[in-house]
């Protein structure tokens, strides 16, 4: 959300206010300090033990009090989070105009990835504007009869990349430069609840048999914040040589991770856009992805959870050039760095004040 937000500032028919809900305090500063981003409304909801049902209430309390203040003409939220829904149930009940920033994409499990998937779903219905990355996601709108303001920019993802990845860049992670230097380099990343438990220590069991069959390769894992997460993760790959853990990374960090790296293996969903652009082959640790396009362009594959076929897929990357050369070269579907700009014309178009965005085509980029 942080080129949009950029964008926006530059627009001097908008008045831009940025709220945020601090779920994740320490990542999110980090992100905001990257872009330059300072909020006017921070609900700092963060609380221990935390669960969906008192983040969703709190935010909804909170943000439904800034909006009963402020009034904005529009609300603009992004992606699947429960701040996104949330933040769009607020605004629907102060009759306030929502626009859905990474609209239509989609699954159709809504356990998965869980809350998120009925998250962006529920927030389809409450939107008026949709600002939708790909044609598909717009095909998935249309079959629920969403039609009206669905505009494709590609994704403001790919936007932040112009800004984040640099030429010379060294690695502010302690140890994490020498440690890339010592051989090929694996962005390795996990979070999803979905993978929390028996599927994660799978997950990890492959990448563990991998760092003591290639003594060439080096896996990093900036560890999510979760302590079930962490866990496991100590339990199953630390005291390896060829594996480092570390806290999470922040956004520049991470870019610039995927672009030296040699390949990534995820379980998030924004980072099956982001490595492609980098021409970066991403084998996701998923069941599913509603981010089909870039299986069928061929720069990601789904390689599931379980031990043995994460291993393979990952195996055949390191040992078969040409299976990764069909990756790593394949048309990035999700953007070309102009999103926001379209994000910025088309909400100038729906206040009748300019015309609509061009669409945003992968394959000529217009």
């Amino acid at each position: 959300m942080c080129p949009l937000v950029r964008e926006l500032e530059g627009e001097d028919r908008f008045e831009t206010q940025v709220a945020i809900t601090a779920q994740h305090r320490e990542m999110l500063d980090m992100v905001l300090g990257a872009f330059g981003v300072e909020p006017r409304f921070d609900l700092d909801i963060m609380e221990k033990n935390q669960t969906i049902p008192s983040i969703t209430t709190r935010i909804l309390e909170r943000m439904g009090k800034i909006f009963g203040e402020w009034k904005p003409d529009i609300v603009l939220v992004h992606g699947d989070t429960t701040t996104t829904f949330a933040s769009a149930l607020a605004a629907f009940y102060h009759q306030i105009t929502v626009g859905h920033v990474e609209a239509g994409l989609r699954t159709y499990n809504r356990y998965s990835p869980y809350p998120e998937e009925m998250n962006r779903t529920l927030v389809g219905d409450l939107a008026e504007l949709h600002f939708a990355p790909t044609a598909q996601n717009r095909v998935n709108l249309e079959r629920e009869g969403i039609t009206d303001h669905v505009y494709v920019t590609g994704n403001t993802a790919i936007d932040a990349m112009a800004t984040t990845v640099r030429e010379g860049y060294r690695f502010k992670t302690p140890g994490l430069e020498e440690f890339a230097a010592g051989g090929k380099l694996i962005l390795l990343t996990a979070h999803r609840r979905e993978n929390l438990g028996e599927p994660m220590r799978q997950i990890f069991r492959a990448v563990r048999r991998l760092a003591d069959d290639f003594p060439d390769m080096r896996f990093f894992y900036p560890v999510h914040l979760n302590s079930q997460v962490r866990e496991v993760a100590e339990e199953q790959l630390s005291g390896h040589p060829r594996i480092l853990l570390a806290p999470p990374t922040d956004v520049v960090e991470t870019h610039n991770i995927m672009a030296r790296c040699f390949f990534v293996m995820t379980d998030s969903g924004g980072i099956q856009e982001e490595a492609p652009a980098l021409g970066r082959p991403v084998l996701v640790l998923r069941t599913e992805t509603e981010r089909p396009e870039a299986v069928a362009a061929g720069t990601v594959k789904i390689s599931g959870v379980l031990e043995q076929d994460v291993y393979a897929d990952a195996h055949r990357l390191l040992t078969d050039p040409k299976s990764y050369d069909r990756m790593a070269r394949a048309i990035n579907p999700y953007g070309d760095g102009q999103a926001s700009r379209r994000i910025r014309e088309a909400l100038l178009h729906y206040f009748a004040l300019g015309p609509a965005p061009g669409e945003f085509d992968p394959q000529n980029k217009r």
